[in-house]
């Protein structure tokens, strides 16, 4: 059995505390444990990055946690675009969260997600992809191979050739 964690980044220890009491469970943190960017975090992304900064690690340190790349595009992050951003600005925008998650789970530990319809508020399906790849360029092609499919092949049992 699995347990997927939908939570915010202030929940982060919660997260990694749930890891340690239940080692042998497989925890599966969604949205890169969602930098909170409304309500008290409204107009503060940047305290919010680094908040989540300070605590990601926590979650990584435990074996059994893994970790879904995406959601960034819900209304719940506080990015608000004048216009739908291509690829290239998404990119930009959430590269630096992006890899800094890789950096602290491995590769082995990270999954690409979309998150549609939710993710629909900021740009379509084709560009969150199009985002996913750019980011994933800076990796070799088994990790990129992990991170695409090989990871969620492993963690839902999927049984993909």
């Amino acid at each position: 059995m699995s347990f997927d964690a939908c939570i915010y980044h202030f929940q982060l220890p919660q997260v990694a505390s749930l890891a340690r009491a239940f080692p042998d469970t497989l925890i599966i943190l969604d949205h890169i444990g969602s930098p909170l960017g409304i309500g008290p975090y409204q107009g503060r992304r940047d305290e919010a990055l680094a908040e989540w900064r300070g605590l990601i690690g926590e979650a990584a340190a435990s074996p059994n946690v893994v970790v879904k790349l995406g959601g960034q595009g819900m209304w719940l992050a506080g990015v608000d675009w004048p216009r739908p951003p291509d690829s290239e600005a998404m990119a930009a925008t959430f590269g630096d969260l992006f890899h800094r998650t890789i950096e602290a789970f491995g590769p082995e530990r990270c999954m690409f997600e979309s998150n549609f319809p939710v993710d629909r508020h900021t740009s379509s399906y084709a560009t969150l992809w199009n985002m996913l790849k750019r980011i994933g360029a800076a990796y070799s092609e088994a990790e990129r191979t992990a991170m695409f499919y090989g990871v969620a092949d492993r963690v839902y049992r999927l049984g993909l050739p």
